[in-house]
């Protein structure tokens, strides 16, 4: 079952929210203009202090790669090289060393111009870039506008000095996996330049992870997938949520939710993680993103506000009982 659906759950299920889909978090965040404008009135300099742990010391997870992977991520949304600079500005400064800097969002350079004011040691911080290359058919198509994904994301973030990546994902599967395996190489051919430590994919089911397997290359280090309190149906034609999440990782490729929000802050999820929230004085966000992290889950958030990127790092000093992980997991 699993493999017989995966052609339409690429195609429909992990496509990008619509914004009639999003939370009123999200849609608030993604286009109001208060939150940046309190972001913006934050200094540049001296973000380096020392309460604020390098990536290697945060909470999170061992990549197959050996590399430390902090649980959470800031997640540059669509918006100008200005806005991406202002807004990674201040998750450095509230102690985000974990980013995802991906091309789709278009603003690369101001993030990694945000990276070289900081004066942070480079060597502390996790980034991650992605390429766009799925629409590209045939292997040797598909490498080579991989790899021209992989130079376009190098010169994007060379205007902050960034000289080498952390991780590099594919943001989409190729069509077949003949497109899948070139794009692969190419990435592949990056991290033997030593330009990236780590290779990963995002939106991957488990017969197009096979086809990465297939060539007896490396693994994947890491799946990107819409996962999170409230997707309890989302993956129902693949055995459900936890099933996909155990498909990677048996496979030894981590997880990282994308848009873990989304279905959490409404309707009967919302309700739900108010409710367990009060029993340990956490927010129904904060609930949503420590049950992630309960099921084995990192995840990647975004926000244009300091309270809620503050939030969505607050949630290290509780745990969900395992009745609660299933009561939360079933919605």
């Amino acid at each position: 079952m699993l493999f017989s659906c995966a052609v339409v759950w690429v195609s429909l299920s992990l496509m990008p929210p619509s914004p009639a889909s999003l939370s009123r978090r999200e849609l608030g965040l993604m286009t109001g203009q208060a939150g940046l404008a309190v972001a913006a009135s934050f200094p540049h300099p001296a973000l380096a202090g020392p309460s604020v742990l390098p990536y290697q010391q945060q909470p999170g997870i061992k990549l197959n790669t050996g590399q430390a992977f902090p649980y959470a991520s800031f997640g540059l949304q669509v918006y100008d090289d200005a806005t991406a600079q202002k807004l990674t500005t201040v998750a450095l400064k509230v102690g985000y060393r974990n980013f995802f800097a991906s091309v789709l969002a278009g603003n690369q350079r101001g993030f990694a111009r945000a990276i070289k004011d900081s004066g942070i040691p480079r060597d502390e911080l996790f980034i991650c870039g992605s390429v766009l290359s799925n629409r590209a058919q045939g292997y040797e198509a598909a490498k080579k506008k991989s790899a021209r994904g992989c130079e376009e994301n190098m010169e994007a973030f060379s205007a902050g000095n960034i000289d080498y990546l952390d991780m590099i994902m594919l943001d989409y599967p190729g069509p077949d996996d003949a497109s899948i395996q070139g794009q692969w190489a190419a990435l592949e051919e990056m991290q033997a330049a030593k330009l990236t430590r780590s290779i990963a994919v995002s939106n991957y089911n488990a017969r197009q992870l096979d086809a990465v397997l297939g060539m007896k290359g490396t693994i994947p280090a890491l799946n990107q997938l819409p996962y999170g309190v409230g997707f309890g149906s989302y993956y129902d034609r693949l055995g459900g949520a936890a099933k996909v999440v155990q498909d990677n990782l048996k496979r030894g490729v981590a997880v990282q939710a994308w848009s873990p929000l989304r279905k959490a802050l409404s309707g009967p999820a919302l309700e739900a993680c108010e409710q367990v929230g009060r029993k340990y004085g956490k927010t129904a966000a904060q609930v949503a993103l420590r049950w992630i992290v309960d099921t084995s889950v990192t995840f990647t958030t975004q926000t244009k506000s300091r309270s809620h990127f503050e939030e969505d790092l607050n949630i290290f000093d509780f745990q969900l009982t395992s009745e609660e992980v299933t009561l939360l997991g079933k919605l």
